[in-house]
């Protein structure tokens, strides 16, 4: 006999959050919440990435509020069974991943059981699980940062990744939280196809679905969630869209190295096209990456094809999901500091994929998404995914 369990995954990366705390953090959380509310889980799992913000050192008290105030809030009390892990130990450089996940169980979801990666085995989930610091004796997740020599040119920061491992009734699953390097520079992004950047990236979550797989533990269905930073193919994506446009390459004078990239229609009194500087770009027509949430540059994004063969996602129907304007009174604006891009995802292997089940009314019953679209969330809108999981329940 078949039996199911509701689900929530949510990614987020909260950086922004710890800057200007107050009313920001009140609205952002009420959004959870909703999505919370209006889905029902049994099961959540919350992926934090950038806990604490850029001035971790500073802001990593408030990361401990925030998460005490998802934890104690009116919302979740029905939630009897908590785990939470936040790894803010940045004192730590060579483990520190910033990285922090929780998982909430629902009263009326019994039989939830946790693997402990020391010892080999599953144990029944009690009560109120929180591990907060340095996470090296919590047996209940493995926590990996990369190697340095992943990216040798570029500074090394807290990317990495997270798993905790999960019986719910009968059916094992990997929840990985992940976090990918990001494009240091627009001008080196559009320089090759695919970018530098991306092939790191590449290099990067190869690395992580290689070991979540590897003979350490038996391979399970997993679900990866987080930050992967993926951006549309840049060099592909600017040659489309200026396509009508002289290019204007400005160098700096002491080094002849690229400064910026400006390009101008060629009639409408050349008007500026497209600006693009290392942290700047700036499109005439922004709007291209909102209507129709996007899809017209879906095309574009292409990092996660390299995966196929090992990894699925439902079909995205969102607009690109960073970097968002931290301006409140402009929540569906893009900064133009980068491209848009589709950078928060949430990924299955093919057999977790085989595992969520489809009712009658499939649109209805598996929803992928963003959270708050129409609400400031900081420069990244959180990614949600809320399905029934088939369990086999004998």
């Amino acid at each position: 006999m078949d039996s199911f369990a509701d689900v929530l995954l949510v990614t987020a990366n909260v950086g922004s959050l710890f800057y200007n705390v107050g009313e920001f953090q009140n609205e952002w959380l009420q959004e959870l919440f909703k999505t919370i509310h209006n889905y029902k889980p049994q099961f959540i799992a919350l992926h934090f990435q950038e806990v604490g913000g850029k001035d971790y050192m500073v802001n990593m008290g408030n990361a401990e509020n925030f998460f005490r105030n998802i934890e104690s809030s009116e919302e979740m009390k029905d939630f009897d069974r908590v785990c939470i892990y936040v790894d803010n130990q940045f004192q730590a450089e060579d483990s520190f991943t910033a990285l922090g996940s929780m998982y909430f169980i629902h009263k009326t979801l019994k039989n939830v059981h946790q693997y402990d990666f020391n010892v080999k085995d599953f144990k029944a989930v009690q009560g109120q699980n929180k591990y907060v610091g340095s996470l090296d004796r919590v047996t209940t997740v493995e926590k990996e940062k990369f190697p340095k020599n992943f990216w040798p040119d570029f500074k090394w920061s807290r990317k990495g990744f997270m798993r905790t491992r999960w019986i719910i009734h009968n059916q094992g699953l990997d929840l990985v939280n992940i976090h990918l390097f990001h494009d240091a520079s627009n001008l080196i992004a559009c320089n090759s196809s695919p970018s530098i950047y991306s092939a790191n990236r590449k290099h990067a979550l190869r690395y992580v679905i290689n070991r979540i797989s590897d003979n350490r533990d038996t391979a399970l269905p997993f679900f990866l969630f987080g930050d992967f930073n993926f951006r549309l193919d840049t060099l592909s994506l600017v040659q489309h869209l200026s396509i009508e446009a002289d290019v204007q390459t400005v160098r700096k004078d002491s080094s002849n190295e690229v400064e910026k990239m400006i390009w101008e229609e060629k009639d409408n009194d050349h008007q500026v096209l497209l600006h693009i500087e290392e942290k700047l770009f700036a499109y005439l027509h922004q709007a291209v990456f909102r209507e129709d949430n996007g899809r017209a540059l879906l095309k574009y994004d292409k990092e996660v094809t390299a995966f196929h063969d090992v990894i699925i996602e439902e079909d995205i129907t969102f607009p690109p999901s960073y970097p968002y304007s931290e301006d409140y009174t402009k929540p569906t604006q893009y900064m133009n500091t980068r491209c848009p891009a589709w950078c928060d995802r949430i990924l299955m292997s093919h057999t977790a994929h085989d595992f969520i089940y489809r009712g009658d009314d499939d649109e209805k019953s598996v929803v992928y998404n963003t959270i708050g679209p129409n609400v400031c969330m900081g420069d990244h809108k959180p990614v949600f995914l809320s399905f029934t999981l088939k369990t086999n329940n004998h």
